[in-house]
């Protein structure tokens, strides 16, 4: 039971029928208003209801923020029951259309309400994301960091990891910052040491299309790689987006550019790519992430190269959470010397923001 809401009776069979929802919904707007500067209602199943200002839902959890409370509160979306609001958001359909205006909302079906008036009516699983257009530049970045340790006496063997991210989403476009260390030293061996990141731009398009760019770099000593710099642009599609799960397909090209170690020879060349991404994030306290993406050259005739990453995240209270991971690279066409394929594995605890 979420703090500071209050019981409802309810009729029986515990659900509401449109005349009672409409007069509830009604009512404790009305209650609220004389306190609170906030419009926004919710009703969940379990009889509850809140007041507050709804700052945004996604990935299945709506955040609502109250007079009356000093921190925000977290709602799983498939738990409420109805929704009225004041604010105006940006609303992201199953469909891939983007609205703008209000929301009213029982368990039978939504109406969102456009600035010039014109209602549209759909359920709540088509709702996919809500961000209200008031909010700051704050309010918009998302932000996490975890931090991995291990220490053994023999060799005095270290290893630290670190994982980061930085993203902004707007009404048309989402831009997302990430780096990521693996370092691992021991007595009587050479230093072990791996580096990735990069910057990933997406437009929104109308029908769950977008235009993906991004500039990316991988620095691993497995493949004797001082620096591998890809610059690619392409086009997407989600074929499933809900507010449970997302899954997308891309392709395009891109440049890739080759320093490697022990050599100052460097290499240029022209790819293509194809790739998938899978993120399910209703699942308790759990969420998971698969990526993989295939590089077939260009330029260089029967090179092969492939990136795989696979992600799983609990959360836990006040926002921390445990992450584990493992990434993948192969090419088949590697530096004299050098191994084919490289791969981490990953366990860190971290904190995530907004």
């Amino acid at each position: 039971m979420l703090p500071f809401t209050q019981p409802i009776k309810f009729n029986p069979g515990n659900s509401l029928t449109p005349p009672h929802l409409c007069l509830l919904i009604l009512l404790t707007t009305l209650t609220f208003t004389l306190t609170s500067t906030a419009q926004d209602s919710l009703v969940f199943k379990n009889g509850n209801y809140v007041v507050g200002e709804i700052k945004s839902m996604d990935r299945g959890v709506l955040t609502i923020e109250t007079d009356y409370s000093k921190n925000d509160f977290t709602v799983k979306w498939k738990e409420i029951q109805a929704i009225h609001t004041e604010t105006h958001f940006l609303i992201t359909l199953t469909s891939g259309n983007r609205l703008i205006g209000e929301l009213a909302a029982d368990s039978l079906h939504v109406t969102i309400t456009e600035e010039n008036g014109n209602p549209h009516h759909y359920s709540l699983d088509n709702i996919v994301t809500l961000r209200t257009l008031k909010n700051s530049f704050m309010d918009q970045v998302h932000a996490s960091l975890s931090i991995g340790y291990s220490l053994t006496k023999a060799q005095t063997l270290q290893q630290t990891t670190i994982r980061s991210n930085i993203s902004y989403i707007t009404e048309h476009w989402s831009t997302d910052l990430s780096f990521n260390n693996f370092v691992s030293t021991q007595d009587d061996a050479e230093r072990v040491q791996r580096k990735d990141g990069g910057i990933n731009f997406n437009y929104f398009l109308p029908k769950d299309w977008y235009v993906p760019v991004s500039v990316t770099f991988l620095s691993n000593t497995e493949q004797k790689i001082d620096l591998r710099l890809l610059g690619k642009a392409g086009i997407g599609k989600y074929v499933l987006h809900r507010n449970k799960a997302y899954w997308g397909f891309s392709a395009g090209a891109n440049v890739n550019y080759e320093n490697f170690a022990d050599t100052e020879a460097t290499n240029t060349s022209w790819e293509g790519f194809v790739g998938t991404e899978l993120n399910l994030f209703d699942i308790g306290d759990l969420s998971l992430l698969a990526r993989a993406v295939g590089y077939p050259s260009i330029t260089e005739s029967g090179r092969v190269r492939a990136d795989f990453t696979f992600d799983t995240k609990y959360d836990l209270p006040l926002d921390f959470f445990v992450k584990l991971g493992v990434t993948v690279n192969y090419d088949n066409h590697p530096v004299e010397g050098a191994s084919q394929s490289d791969y981490v594995f990953q366990t860190t605890f971290g904190w995530s923001w907004n």
